[in-house]
């Protein structure tokens, strides 16, 4: 991987990356809703980074939709706000 510093994992053909540094995702009311997917695989290998694979996230970390565009991870006790990475 390109960015030794991206937090990201992929799910359903997207990417995610960490939006702790944003303040308006650090800012946003959400509920948590359903869940996205289990993290099992932990890689920076970029062609290792399948469906579940994380580079910074632990294996068994769940994530989770929520009613904004906001996703969360539950990592140690803490969620963690990520957002969906789109190519425009």
């Amino acid at each position: 991987m390109s960015n030794q510093n991206a937090d990201i994992f992929y799910f359903g053909g997207v990417v995610y990356s960490n939006a702790e540094h944003l303040d308006w995702a650090k800012e946003r009311k959400y509920t948590k809703t359903e869940l996205l997917g289990v993290i099992t695989k932990q890689t920076s290998q970029a062609d290792e980074f399948v469906e579940g694979a994380a580079n910074k996230l632990f294996v068994g970390t769940k994530i989770f939709e929520t009613d904004t565009e906001i996703f969360v991870a539950i990592a140690d006790g803490k969620e963690i706000r990520y957002i969906k990475m789109v190519e425009g």
